[in-house]
């Protein structure tokens, strides 16, 4: 911003917008841009993400968090009402833009249709059928008065994480029921209790460990840092040496969740770091469902000027 726009700002008490920011939104913008000019195509995420500067993982978490909708579900609803005026406003048949959307079959493409718009694609044409539109996302600076973030930077080298672990899907929605599964049987076999007998480095707690970057398939872990030995049906895991972000917080369960989209919306865009290659970590200190305290580790590094 040059000097003399600054100044008229400051005169007139107008808000400032960071160049963090600034630069954050248009990110999210031209990823956005670039899923309208491919939506009628396999829409590349690696790519996406790659425009928004982020991993894959990182940018599903952004954009759900910004968007208050899993990605693929904004691209199936996009589609869909894109395919309700073709289908209106032409004499394509339902199999020509079923194609056009790609889909396989129209009965994928029925499927799709009908749970955007509740009808069938062919009753479009009949009188006084409602439908829905979902208009691109546009993202913009939204300024917000709000309680304090409580976090500390931290720099840490490489440490040993022992525990059970599963695979995770890349579109991270579907992983949605897997997560809690995992938790409820560790607790119900005995798993949790052993795992918490073997920690014995830093950090302390019960783990939860999001291992998704771009080299590896993904898994998540439930997990203690440990150093001791382990039977065979345990699993072992180096997460690597990395400058976290750690953010404390506590209450129930859920509110962590709350807690890790304050730092996707709010903390991120003003910090001058961005995601770094590690796993996500969140720390239970106190796993009590309904009085929990608890650390998010966020690996970062600084932004490039």
């Amino acid at each position: 911003m040059a000097e003399k726009e600054r100044k008229h700002y400051e005169k007139y008490n107008i808000l400032l917008i960071g160049d963090d920011e600034l630069e954050w939104i248009e990110r999210l913008n031209s990823a956005i841009n670039y899923i309208e000019e491919n939506i009628c195509d396999k829409i590349n995420i690696e790519e996406v993400a790659k425009i928004a500067c982020c991993s894959t993982y990182h940018f599903q978490r952004m954009f759900s968090y910004m968007a208050d909708i899993p990605l693929s579900e904004y691209i199936r609803r996009r589609r869909m009402s894109l395919a309700a005026v073709d289908l209106q406003s032409s004499e394509n048949k339902v199999l020509d833009i079923s194609v056009k959307y790609g889909y396989d079959s129209p009965t994928a493409f029925n499927r799709a249709f009908k749970s955007v718009h509740g009808i069938a694609p062919s009753m479009i044409k009949e009188e006084g059928i409602l439908l829905k539109s979902f208009p691109p996302i546009s993202f913009k600076i939204s300024i917000k008065g709000g309680s304090m973030l409580n976090y500390r930077i931290e720099k840490k080298e490489a440490f040993r994480i022992v525990g059970i672990s599963e695979p995770l899907e890349k579109e991270i929605e579907k992983n949605f029921e897997v997560v809690p599964e995992m938790w409820n049987t560790a607790a119900m076999n005995g798993t949790i209790s052993r795992l918490a007998s073997m920690m014995n480095i830093s950090p302390h707690g019960l783990l939860g460990v999001s291992a998704c970057n771009e080299l590896e398939d993904w898994r998540y872990y439930i997990a203690v840092a440990s150093t001791q030995a382990i039977d065979s049906d345990l699993e072992e895991y180096i997460v690597p040496a990395s400058t976290w972000a750690v953010f404390s917080g506590e209450g129930s369960n859920l509110s962590i969740q709350e807690l890790e989209r304050r730092i996707v919306i709010e903390w991120l865009p003003t910090s001058g770091y961005e995601y770094g290659n590690a796993p996500d970590i969140e720390v239970y200190i106190n796993p009590d469902p309904e009085n929990a305290k608890y650390e998010v580790w966020i690996p970062i590094v600084r932004k490039e000027r």
